[in-house]
């Protein structure tokens, strides 16, 4: 059997998918270890698991929107992410000897280690920023991300000459998306698009599942913790949900995840709560409002849930995009969305047939990829020595680059 390393970013959404993996290779035998901060690591998988802890520290920028949050996301969080966790994730290697390591798109210190030490990796793609190539079209964005990663190459004490692309393991990349969702891009051989990768998780919240009344659909709003880094606009929005839910208390019973204070007054059909069982209430669920990240459209496309989503930043644009073509949700501005407008968004999805019907059909991919099992899968080839690199840059050198039109 087989040793693997993974090196994930300290946030729920990352841990979570990488955890279902992890929990698929131990069932097969293998053994597993993280890089990551203990207190943030160890409530998400568990108490038994063998961490190398970094401190945690505070970044900057999680809530800025549009190509600024394109910056921010780089100079103030996957850069210094990398040189902080970068020791750590050497010493692990060292002590731990890991056959393969399965590395967060940007987490970037695993795929410097790995290649300083000639190891094999994984890339773990837990957004579809990078993975759609937004900045194609954008080549001056391109070069300037291009630009960071030679710099961490060099800090890394990496050779100087070609810098390989970070973002993209030569060896195996797995994407937590379907080709249901992706529609036109191709990639290349070595990308698995897996769909999402979804496990049994710690129990972190109580629910009333008695409050549920079998009369009424279910409707489920989140907005998620970079909307809640800033107050001021998730409270607003928070404000205008509630007000477009107001008026349906004969039909519709929500659960609002948020604090307590977000909707200070909540009507009787309107539960609000600051975490809940999310994968056992979505098999409740008859719509999903949200702000679109990849893990809250998966699990709810999962489980043919369909979705309004009002996307704030980086990826999830690309993924209400990506819905809306699929035909499996409508899109809404998060800023600018009025209780009239989102309530009308939200009964459409709840009254045409045509969105369930597409989000079982999203569904359905998910479950022909494969998930958290396909993942393993691919990632014990890799260690076995069954996934050969490919040549040169796959990015730069493939004419299937990722986000390229077939």
């Amino acid at each position: 059997m087989s040793r693997f390393l993974f090196i994930t970013l300290p946030l729920t959404g990352h841990v979570y998918p990488a955890s279902a993996m992890a929990q698929m290779l131990a069932e097969g035998g293998h053994e597993v270890a993280w890089v990551g901060s203990e207190a943030r690591l160890r409530p998400l998988i568990g108490a038994d698991a063998t961490v190398y802890g970094t401190r945690l520290r505070p970044y900057r920028g999680l809530a800025d929107t549009g190509l600024t949050s394109v910056k921010s996301l780089w100079d103030d969080f996957v850069v210094p992410y990398t040189r902080f966790t970068l020791p750590t994730v050497e010493k692990a290697v060292q002590e731990y000897r890991p056959d393969v390591l399965v590395v967060d798109q940007h987490a970037l210190a695993g795929a410097l280690v790995a290649e300083r030490q000639g190891l094999r990796w994984a890339t773990m793609c837990s957004s579809s920023m990078e993975l759609a190539r937004p900045f194609a079209k954008l080549p001056k964005i391109e070069a300037w991300i291009r630009g960071h990663l030679a710099t961490v190459w060099a800090q890394a004490g990496l050779p100087d000459g070609e810098v390989p692309d970070l973002r993209f393991s030569p060896y195996l990349v797995v994407a937590l998306t379907s080709r249901a969702l992706t529609g036109g891009l191709s990639f290349p051989d070595h990308y698995a698009l897996v769909g999402p990768s979804l496990s049994a998780r710690p129990a972190t919240a109580d629910f009333p599942w008695g409050w549920l009344d079998p009369g009424r659909r279910h409707v489920l709003v989140t907005v998620g913790t970079m909307a809640e880094n800033n107050a001021t606009d998730s409270t607003d929005f928070y404000g205008r949900a509630a007000a477009a839910l107001a008026p349906l208390g004969d039909r519709v019973q929500a659960v609002v995840i948020a604090p307590p204070d977000a909707i200070p007054d909540p009507p009787e059909h309107v539960l609000v709560a600051p975490r809940v069982p999310l994968l056992e209430l979505m098999q409740h669920l008859d719509a999903v409002v949200c702000h679109g990240g990849l893990n809250t459209v998966c699990e709810s496309l999962s489980c043919g849930v369909p979705l309004v989503i009002a996307p704030l930043t980086r990826d999830q644009p690309i993924n209400a995009e990506q819905v809306v073509a699929a035909g499996a949700g409508l899109r809404v501005s998060f800023s600018r969305v009025t209780p009239d407008q989102l309530r009308a968004a939200l009964t459409t999805v709840l009254d045409e047939p045509a969105y369930r019907a597409a989000a079982g059909r999203v569904r359905d991919s998910f479950a022909a990829a494969g998930g958290a099992r396909a993942a393993a899968q691919r990632l014990a080839q890799l260690a076995a020595g069954k996934t050969m690199p490919v040549p040169a840059n796959p990015v730069s050198a493939n004419s299937a680059a990722p986000g390229a039109k077939k």
